[in-house]
């Protein structure tokens, strides 16, 4: 069975290839989503009425505040008035200001630290919190005063993994105080306009209990970044043997708001959920690496559009919050694919993404007995995703309309949609199906099966809905862009790389707010069992693997 497992897509001679498309896309999408956003909206950022002036640097180390502990109050947050101005739409030249912080996320109330580096004599910081708010998706809850501005050294790299390595100095620290929980961006603006960057951040949630539970996906972020020349797929000269062994966190993202995959994989979803003013808890996928109970008593946990990157430790805690009852949804597709394991770097744990992928026989720390880093279907020690997921990453890229099976399924009451609607585009540009020659939980419900061509190989989509003795109900939409679709409309405004259209929003829209009720109430499969429908869908055969 291990050769069965020792090959697929996404395959190392694919890597640089793909990581090019997917960059390509990622970055016309990301243009296209703050297109949408144009507008004014005014309204009280700090507790006062204003954004709230104060300097960045304070003592570090706050303590969470109770609102921190008691849980985030979505709808209240959300009757706030929004900033409609957060967007970066004018990022100015390479390198005019760019940084990052040294934790990918915090506690309410405390601290972290910036590293910034700009061209600019002086710069500020405003902390935009990701959410709903009457469609203007962010609000304005801390801003900084001027501060000083400084050209910080240039990157290294690595000899022997080619990490690319800054050793920025901290120019300030922030504390959190009065921070909700929830997705931020700071936004970083040189004196005069010159440039403005991103730095994303997660004040995370202490518990999850009783809440849905949104997953920041930073470790994918980070395995795409290619700031300073080297990321996961490949280096200077794009080829996969230049790629990096190992990427650090302590550098800018190299897209050109600094926001990393979050606009495009991740906003739509979090606006989505927060207009529905369902319990929510924020967290990343390191910090689910880390705290082994995290998870305990979560209503759902949410994967978002592209999660690609997992350890070990993630999958096992994801794992053991199904068995629990936790319900899980895979918005996206090509998840949890990578094998990885996480390091310290200078600046604190957690901050070193190792995945050596074919070249894992030369990984140090395989050889002192660690996983391989490989993909998880892959020898040795195979352990294909689709236990978890319920499918399995098939290929890329595609481009293919979703096809409706089952339109009588809960998830799609209200979509009005009958057996074979087609909705133009919304597969891609990875997907997965499911596929019974890899371990598959059963009953397993296909809910659209979507015929696809990839590279001249027949195959299929599928989303696809499964439940266990615990109850938990898991949900796989099987398409990378089901989370970017959320914001299709049609005019222009969004979607435009791969024309996306208003039906194609109107779907994924509903069916996520199905979803989403659902499985804030509990564990969804004691009230909606799946009915296993594979042979019926594969017309008695089944999907066997290739």
């Amino acid at each position: 069975m291990h050769q069965m497992y020792s090959a697929g897509p996404g395959a190392d001679g694919e890597d640089a290839g793909r990581r090019r498309f997917l960059a390509i896309a990622t970055g016309a999408a990301t243009a296209a989503g703050l297109g949408a956003l144009a507008g004014c909206a005014k309204g009280d950022g700090g507790h006062d009425g204003s954004p709230g002036t104060a300097s960045a640097s304070a003592a570090p180390g706050g303590k969470p505040s109770p609102a921190g502990a008691q849980g985030l109050d979505v709808k209240a947050e959300n009757a706030r008035p929004g900033h409609a101005d957060w967007p970066v739409d004018k990022a100015g030249p390479a390198r005019a200001i760019e940084g990052f912080a040294d934790r990918v996320s915090v506690l309410p109330g405390e601290s972290f630290g910036l590293h910034v580096s700009t061209t600019a004599p002086r710069f500020t910081v405003s902390a935009y919190r990701m959410g709903w708010y009457g469609g203007a998706r962010a609000r304005l809850v801390w801003r900084s005063e001027a501060l000083p501005g400084v050209r910080q050294p240039e990157h290294t790299v690595d000899a022997g993994t080619r990490m690319v390595r800054t050793r920025w100095t901290r120019t300030a620290t922030v504390t959190t105080t009065d921070w909700p929980e929830g997705s931020y961006l700071l936004r970083l603006e040189a004196q005069g306009g010159e440039g403005r960057r991103f730095v994303p951040i997660t004040v995370r949630s202490a518990a999850t209990a009783g809440r849905t539970v949104v997953v920041n996906a930073v470790a994918t972020w980070q395995a795409y970044n290619r700031w300073g020349g080297y990321g996961s797929y490949d280096g200077p000269s794009g080829g996969f043997a230049s790629r990096s062994l190992a990427v650090s966190f302590d550098r800018p993202y190299e897209y050109d708001d600094g926001a990393g995959l979050f606009l495009v994989y991740e906003a739509p979803l979090i606006a989505l959920a927060e207009r529905l003013g369902i319990p929510l808890a924020y967290t990343t996928t390191t910090d689910v690496a880390r705290e082994k109970r995290l998870l305990d008593g979560a209503a759902a946990v949410l994967s978002l559009g592209h999660d690609e990157y997992w350890s070990p430790d993630q999958r096992a805690h994801f794992t053991a919050a199904r068995d629990a009852g936790t319900n899980i949804a895979i918005l996206g597709a090509n998840c949890c694919y990578r094998r990885i394991r996480l390091e310290p770097s200078d600046l604190g744990p957690d901050r070193t993404l190792v995945c050596y992928k074919s070249s894992y026989e030369q990984d140090p720390g395989f050889k002192r007995g660690h996983p391989a880093t490989v993909d998880f279907r892959s020898a040795p020690g195979a352990d294909p995703e689709s236990s978890l997921l319920g499918v399995i990453y098939d290929g890329y890229p595609v481009d293919a309309p979703y096809v409706v099976t089952n339109p009588g399924h809960w998830l799609f009451e209200g979509t009005g949609t009958r057996a074979g609607d087609r909705f133009e585009h919304l597969v891609g540009v990875e997907y997965d199906k499911v596929n019974t020659g890899f371990p598959t939980p059963r009953p397993i419900e296909i809910l659209a099966h979507s015929p696809v061509v990839c590279e001249g190989r027949p195959s299929h989509q599928d989303t696809a809905y499964y439940t266990v003795a615990s109850g938990a109900g898991v949900f796989a939409t099987g398409t990378m862009r089901w989370v970017e679709a959320l914001d299709a409309t049609g005019d222009g405004r969004s979607g435009r790389n791969h024309g996306l259209d208003a039906r194609s929003g109107a779907l994924t829209t509903r069916v996520t707010e199905n979803l989403l009720r659902v499985f804030a109430a509990g564990p969804a499969g004691r009230t909606h069992p799946a009915q296993d429908n594979v042979n019926a869908v594969y017309g008695g055969s089944e999907s066997v693997s290739r």
